[in-house]
């Protein structure tokens, strides 16, 4: 038995403003009430004094920079190294606006500065100060509340929908960590599917998750953290047959989800005591595609010269954007870049890996991932650590479609199309070699 491991959780109610803008659609989608509130929650680890902390916000992404900002805060405060804290979104598209994306808005500085920021420092004091020595338990279920969103029309164009024969993870995982005398400290629940129920709403809400924590938290008598997994190609299974709805959808979807939860929850038969701490970083690297030439871009530039590109927003308005920074850049003297670099960072709790990803990854990826690990609980964390827009497996690139459009056109440079195989190798390797 490993008496060294210890457990601690925290939370804060992170919900914005009335009046903010809501992230993920239209830049005139404005909160005008509040469904239920947004939160963030904080798992703290340790074991013979080394400490991790997994946080979760109930937002839709969080900027690279906003995340350094975070994590730099947190680790002054608490003295836990920046590389052993990870902080990921759930992906609602009810919540603040927390990334600058060309064609969606303005980061809100205000709401990070007198929100977001305070409240995650507070959940994350909260949690080191709640850590006792624990116990952690293991369930899982097949669950259908995703499905693959990529629907393909006859003619092969891909839109946003329901694609019932692309593929999806459909594994839900609770752990359930207690004290070595059962008493509550966390419920972590992990799945893949994006937070669209609600659809292009005017009401704050953690949407479909919301339904499924609250129903654990009520039914455990334990705080209750939902952590997503691969969201990038998964929407929300609703009854209208598309993946996004009204406030409706988030009710009906999230009793669906609740009833999964509970069910792999209930599934747990053993709590294990001998568990470790481990944690690893480094720095990773994806190779991107070359920069066209001038006359190449300024061939695509010219596409616009008919157009008002005042009015664009979303996918346009970044694509437009996308082809004046290559622009400014090919100006530039000097090397080009050649990849994209971050900072990985891996946290292993006994059986359970975390795998923080600065993506919305499709699932192919987080499959595969898993499948090959050693872990037999790799868990992978979309929009984790950062932003970057979509990670597409390479067998969708030539389909195009919405998120292909975000990928290509995501920022100055463009990963290159294996870039599924090149993030799954970096990870095994430093799961083999450091954990």
């Amino acid at each position: 038995m490993n008496s060294n491991f210890k457990a601690g959780a925290g939370r804060e109610i992170v919900t914005p403003y009335i009046g903010s803008h809501l992230f993920g659609y239209r830049t005139d989608v404005i909160a005008e009430s509040v469904n239920d509130n947004l939160t963030v929650t904080v798992a703290a680890f340790e074991e013979n004094g080394v400490r991790a902390l997994v946080i979760c916000a109930t937002i839709c992404e969080i900027s690279t920079a906003l995340a350094n900002e975070i994590r730099n805060t947190i680790s002054d405060a608490s003295g836990i190294p920046f590389d052993y804290i990870s902080i990921s979104a759930t992906h609602t598209h009810s919540g603040p606006v927390t990334v600058e994306m060309a064609g969606w808005g303005d980061i809100d500085r205000v709401y990070c500065d007198e929100i977001l920021i305070p409240k995650t420092l507070a959940a994350a004091k909260t949690a080191i100060s709640n850590l006792i020595p624990a116990k952690l338990g293991i369930g899982d279920t097949i669950s259908k509340v995703g499905i693959n969103r990529r629907e393909t029309l006859a003619d092969g164009t891909v839109i946003l929908g329901q694609n019932p024969w692309g593929i999806y993870d459909p594994q839900m995982t609770v752990i359930a960590l207690r004290g070595l005398d059962g008493s509550p400290i966390l419920n972590i629940i992990h799945y893949g599917c994006h937070g669209t129920a609600a659809g292009c709403n005017h009401e704050i809400s953690r949407d479909w998750s919301g339904v499924m924590i609250d129903r654990l938290e009520e039914m455990s008598s334990c705080m209750t953290v939902f952590i997503n997994g691969a969201c990038g190609d998964v929407g929300p299974r609703l009854t209208n047959g598309k993946t996004v709805g009204d406030i409706s959808y988030v009710r009906e979807l999230g009793a669906v989800a609740a009833s999964d939860a509970l069910r792999a929850y209930n599934s747990i038969k053993e709590f294990r005591e001998d568990i470790s701490l481990k944690t690893t970083s480094e720095e990773i690297s994806l190779p991107y595609k070359p920069l066209p030439s001038i006359d190449e871009n300024a061939a695509a530039l010219a596409q616009y010269d008919s157009v008002d590109t005042s009015s664009l927003i979303n996918i346009e308005k970044l694509e437009y954007e996308h082809l004046l920074s290559i622009n400014k850049e090919l100006k530039k003297e000097g090397q080009h870049k050649t990849a994209f670099t971050y900072r990985q960072t891996l946290i292993a709790v006994g059986p359970v890996l975390f795998v923080p990803l600065p993506f919305e990854v499709f699932s192919e990826i987080t499959i595969r991932l898993r499948h090959y690990s050693k872990y037999p609980y790799t868990l992978s964390l979309s929009n984790s650590n950062g932003a970057n827009a979509y990670l597409p497996s390479q067998d969708q690139i030539c389909r195009g479609g919405y998120e292909i459009r975000t990928f290509t056109a995501g920022g100055v440079y463009c990963l290159c199309d294996n870039t599924d195989d090149n993030i799954i190798t970096a990870n095994l390797n430093m799961i083999n070699t450091k954990l």
